[in-house]
């Protein structure tokens, strides 16, 4: 059991948590939701023992073993495998033991310790592990892979394979699919719903908060609320709780108004000023219930293109791929016969790397068709939303700024109430970019798309980076979108509500598929059984294709090589990062004292207060630079291969 007694974490000026309790027993699986800055994160600090509570008490079991994945790209040769295995400590500390024995001869250590390897399952370690990697979308070539070859994303998942691979009591994933693809999660949903112990997540997917929880821990006003059941669930007990609350403060404000007018009526009277008295010192203790409102603060539509076409795009017999430097044509898709039209909504399916980016691309002209034709309907105006999108925002520029660019003509007031629907209220609205989180940014450029007026809306994972309620908002809009939309994403509940036929990319094809969301997972667990079928023939016939290991070395090196420059600048920002964030910890801690806000003490504060704006924007620049360079490798890896 995890308990929670009364605490309070205070972070600044600022409460997180205020006399907040919480109780979680053995084998619960708890969903953690809440606004983003809530305190999600600072609640597994406190878990794992980094965090301290400045007031209260946090009860945990002893000799419980809690599991985490870690959020920082680490670098490394070790391989893919070893890297995941290497969650497994008391197995490597078993392996280093038996190793010890050897070299000793020590024979009863060494018998000893290969009883505890097998106890630990030391002997189906390296296939668990390779079942975990190809469940999170890594191919058998990449388990003999250096950690330092993968891009950041792909390291995260390495991360999470590491968590998994763990064993535990206590697993704690803070978003562990902003970085997987919808067949990783699916994957990763059925491994979560089978793991024995206490799970809490933290996910701003709700259909997978409602296929693994049994419970919601709502971090709400610096409490914590627990509901029974999953995501659902608990949408529809908070609603009755709002509908209740507003019953109990439509009856309290006529309570309070019939108070207040025997007050004014009689507090001024000699014989009746004692009763009205009473009856203030009534009202001023009589706890207020707010109101009940919708707490989100997005609300927004997309307004579609006044003149559109029949036909919007059409891709016929074109071959979809990229060209290299040297000339060469890299083609994914062979052959391709694709068409959008207006008002089709199509949701892309099919397994990570097989082509749905490049056809994306290819639609919105950010790469040419390498042969075939590309034809544009006349009146095709596409709103485009990828994570390449976000680094392409001016950083110096406000959300105000970018959109006057747009329409110059176009009076602030009107802009301001339009950014307010995407959460930029008051002065969030003339903030630079430079400071904005992933959530702000995203929220940015689906703001921009919207404010164009497209007729076509392609969307690669739009909701990265998004919380639950600008998911809501978001699949509300589209609901409401009368034009075309082509949409990739790996959050159910959004392709299940907005689009309306699904195509498969697969196997260097586009097909129409046939089914819904159940029937594409079946799908997948066919395909990679087939796969992992047809990978153990091979090797066991022999029939692996012989390489010769000189060169195949030699070729390594020379891609390794020219992505050298990448990983330093890499390694670089990530320094910069960890040394901003350093020190904006450090003047957190210092401004959790209280003393500092005495007047004698004003120089200080306004001096801290001035290098926490420092560092905050050394942060966003240097996790900015952190981004494009991830991009760059990443591209550039694709292009290697």
């Amino acid at each position: 059991m995890i308990q929670f007694s009364e605490v309070s974490l205070q972070r600044g000026t600022q409460f997180l948590l205020e006399d907040a309790d919480l109780t979680i027993f053995e084998s619960q699986k708890v969903g953690l939701i809440g606004a983003n800055g809530a305190g999600k994160s600072s609640l597994f600090a406190m878990i794992k023992g980094e965090l301290h509570a400045d007031t209260g008490e946090i009860f945990l079991p002893s000799n419980r073993r809690i599991a985490f994945m870690a959020q920082e790209v680490e670098e490394t040769q070790r391989t893919a495998l070893d890297y995941c295995l290497d969650g497994d400590d008391w197995l490597r500390k078993i392996e280093s033991k038996i190793a010890q024995a050897q070299e000793r001869g020590n024979d009863h250590d060494h018998a000893n310790w290969l009883g505890e390897f097998e106890s630990a399952q030391g002997y189906t370690a390296e296939s668990r592990a390779e079942t975990l990697l190809q469940g999170l979308g890594f191919k058998m070539t990449d388990m003999r892979k250096p950690v330092s070859d993968f891009s950041g994303g792909w390291r995260i998942r390495l991360n999470l394979a590491k968590a998994l691979m763990c064993p535990s009591d206590v697993l704690l994933l803070d978003e562990p699919t902003n970085h997987l693809d919808l067949d990783a999660v699916m994957w990763l949903e059925n491994w979560l719903r089978q793991y024995p112990g206490t799970l809490l997540l933290i996910s701003h997917d709700r259909d997978f908060l409602d296929a693994i929880c049994s419970h919601i821990v709502h971090f709400y006003q610096k409490r914590l609320t627990v509901y029974k059941g999953n995501y659902s669930d608990y949408e529809r007990q908070r609603a009755e709780h709002l509908a209740q609350q507003q019953a109990s403060h439509e009856k309290q404000v006529t309570k309070r108004a019939h108070l207040q007018q025997y007050v004014d009526r009689f507090r001024f009277k000699a014989d009746k000023a004692k009763q009205a008295q009473s009856r203030l010192r009534m009202l001023e203790k009589m706890e207020l219930i707010g109101p009940a409102h919708i707490d989100s603060q997005f609300e927004f539509s997309i307004p579609v293109a006044e003149k559109t076409s029949q036909l919007l795009v059409n891709l016929s017999q074109a071959d979809l791929g990229y060209t290299l430097e040297s000339g060469e044509k890299i083609i994914q898709l062979g052959d391709s016969n694709f068409a959008l039209r207006d008002g089709q909504r199509i949701g892309l399916l099919g397994p990570n790397g097989a082509g749905k980016s490049t056809l994306i691309k290819s639609i919105v002209g950010e790469i040419d068709v390498l042969s075939g034709d590309r034809i544009l309907g006349e009146n095709l105006k596409i709103g485009y939303f990828s994570q390449h999108q976000l680094s392409a925002l001016d950083l110096e520029a406000s959300p105000l700024l970018h959109i006057q660019r747009l329409s110059p003509k176009v009076l602030e007031n009107e802009i301001r109430r339009y950014l307010g629907g995407f959460g930029f209220i008051g002065d969030d609205a003339l903030r630079a970019v430079k400071g904005f989180s992933g959530g702000e940014k995203a929220r940015l450029a689906l703001s921009l798309i919207s404010w164009t007026k497209p007729n076509l809306l392609v969307l690669d994972e739009p909701t990265n980076h998004l919380d639950l309620e600008m998911r809501q908002a978001l699949t509300e809009a589209l609901q409401e979108f009368p034009g075309a939309i082509l949409l990739v994403s790996h959050d159910r509940h959004l392709l299940n509500s907005t689009v309306d036929e699904f195509y498969l990319v697969a196997d260097n094809a586009i097909q129409s598929f046939d089914g819904d969301l159940p029937a594409y997972h079946s799908w997948l667990q066919a395909r990679q059984a087939n796969t992992n079928q047809a990978e153990k023939n091979e090797l066991s016939v022999g029939k692996v294709e012989k390489i010769d290991r000189k060169e195949e070395r030699r070729k390594a090196a020379e891609a390794r090589e020219k992505l050298r420059p990448l990983h330093k600048r890499i390694e670089q920002f990530e320094k910069s990062v960890l040394k901003a964030q350093e020190h904006l910890d450090q003047i957190s801690e210092l401004m959790s004292d209280t003393a500092l806000y005495e007047a004698e003490q004003r120089e200080t504060l306004q001096s801290l207060l001035s290098d926490e704006a420092k560092w905050k924007k050394a942060l966003a620049e240097s996790e900015e630079a952190w981004f494009e360079a991830q991009e760059a490798l990443e591209e550039a890896e694709v292009l290697l291969d």
